[in-house]
């Protein structure tokens, strides 16, 4: 055997092969063996516990409205990376791309000495308004909106750099200010991409666990979202971290089944 058959007749080497299917197989194996190790029978009984619903509607309340404040800030964001010219801008850029990259933990730390009650903000938060972010139900929203509004920006920008300008140039034209230029003409030509966005920071912020764990602490009914659930699971019961798990891959399959359009090609 010496390779086999893609699109026409070009072969592909087996010296590439070969390495191809171990890196499936890297990638496929670990979530097969969460489906045949899942305690089928006992799945019904692992799922309908009060606290595996009560994580589950924190996580999805949680997500939902990370996803909402990436939407506010994100949008103006991206558009201004890609539609502006400014000083700095790569700068700026990088460092949006930033939570991408970094360990969340990391990420955890860094809005404890902003945001925490002796924080460079949160001082401020807590003696102005009496608002106090860290380990509460908000400090999980703030935690999962960080990480996952890159997602967000990222995908906007790339609508909008796709976008054709000229439409905007034409509105402005007619007299239309560039917010109502935006508003009416750009946001519905890069509404796919947007949307695209949305769910991918949704998705992520519904997986985040470092920055969550270390900004809101793991606090049944008030900060203790899915992938937390899963962790104190696992060191106690770990058939419910399986069956906690499978809800979460389930709902991971079905955002890259959303999003097959857009990211993947078809054959």
């Amino acid at each position: 055997m010496t390779g086999v058959r893609r699109r026409g007749s070009a072969r592909i080497p087996f010296a590439l092969l070969l390495p191809a299917l171990l890196g499936l197989l890297f990638l496929v194996l670990p979530l097969l063996g969460l489906v045949i190790r899942a305690p089928w029978r006992a799945l019904p009984g692992q799922l309908a516990g009060a606290e595996v619903w009560q994580a589950l509607r924190l996580s999805l309340i949680c997500a939902t409205a990370a996803t909402a404040v990436a939407l506010v800030l994100g949008v103006p964001l991206a558009w201004l990376l890609a539609r502006t010219e400014f000083p700095g801008r790569r700068l700026i850029r990088a460092l949006v791309t930033l939570p991408l990259v970094l360990p969340p933990v990391v990420g955890g730390v860094a809005l404890l000495l902003v945001l925490g009650r002796n924080g460079i903000v949160g001082r401020w938060l807590d003696s102005a308004f009496g608002i106090t972010l860290p380990f509460t139900t908000p400090g999980v929203v703030v935690a999962e909106a960080f990480v996952a509004m890159p997602f967000l920006v990222i995908s906007v920008e790339g609508a909008l750099r796709a976008a054709d300008p000229r439409y905007e140039e034409a509105a402005a034209t007619l007299g239309a200010s560039r917010l109502t230029a935006f508003r009416r003409v750009t946001l519905p030509l890069i509404a796919p991409g947007v949307g695209a966005g949305a769910v991918l920071a949704w998705a992520r912020a519904l997986g985040e666990f470092g920055a969550t764990i270390t900004f809101a602490g793991n606090f049944p009914g008030t900060t203790q979202t899915m992938p937390l659930a899963v962790y104190l699971a696992m060191e106690n019961d770990p058939e419910a971290a399986i069956a906690l798990s499978l809800v979460l891959l389930a709902v991971s399959i079905a955002v890259l089944a959303g999003l097959r359009g857009r990211w993947m090609s078809t054959p």
